[in-house]
């Protein structure tokens, strides 16, 4: 009951924040780059009251920190791009900051002790993540080899893995560091085997569908 519960309060209080936001954009006269603080603190006062109210009543922050996005999207799709330039800048730093604090986590021997059972593991989450793709591509306009690219596209791991692969080890889970390991092995894999396959299936596709269009 707690999982659909958190979910609910997530959603109603990005969707809540969302429309404050909103209207104060709209009333008042905001630079760009306050806006992002603004929603910055949104984000920071749904995780506060996350980490406050966990032991009694269950929030998915993260889901309302995505719902605030959602809902400006839809409603300023021109602000929604604006700001979306701002919050790239921002990320350009914070995800150095990202990759190095994970670095300093990781145990680069026990990823490497993982070894072929660990490539396995990372193997078959990329089987199922390129079935998904695959079923949720059924039905669309897109043609095999554009289907194909999807799937491809969706392959490199990164950003989350270095967001989230930590929490475990910092909960104290007793598998924690093995979690982390296979994390950054599964980026080390991927990531640059990924930039390779998209850069090489997507100059194809292009130049297919730049064909296409001229005749």
């Amino acid at each position: 009951m707690n999982i659909p519960l958190s979910i609910v309060l997530g959603i109603a209080l990005g969707i809540a924040l969302s429309m404050v936001l909103l209207y104060l954009f709209n009333r008042f006269h905001i630079r760009n780059t306050k806006k992002v603080l603004m929603i910055l603190a949104s984000a920071i006062v749904l995780t506060t009251l996350e980490d406050t109210l966990h032991d009694v009543i269950p929030i998915a922050a993260l889901l309302g920190v995505m719902v605030i996005g959602f809902v400006i999207l839809e409603k300023k799709e021109i602000l929604a791009k604006e700001l979306s330039s701002k919050f790239n800048k921002i990320w350009v730093l914070a995800e150095i900051i990202l990759f190095v604090l994970v670095g300093a986590q990781v145990n680069i021997y026990l990823a490497v002790e993982t070894g072929w059972i660990g490539l396995f593991i990372i193997a078959i989450g990329l089987l199922a993540r390129s079935f998904g793709v695959f079923l949720s591509l059924l039905g669309t306009n897109l043609s095999p080899k554009e289907r194909g690219f999807c799937i491809v596209d969706y392959m490199p791991k990164a950003t989350v893995q270095a967001a989230i692969g930590a929490v475990p080890l910092s909960m104290g889970a007793p598998a924690g560091e093995i979690i982390l390991a296979l994390a950054v092995l599964a980026i080390v894999v991927t990531a640059p085997l990924g930039a390779i396959a998209i850069k090489a299936t997507g100059e194809r596709v292009l130049e297919e569908k730049n064909l296409l269009y001229r005749n």
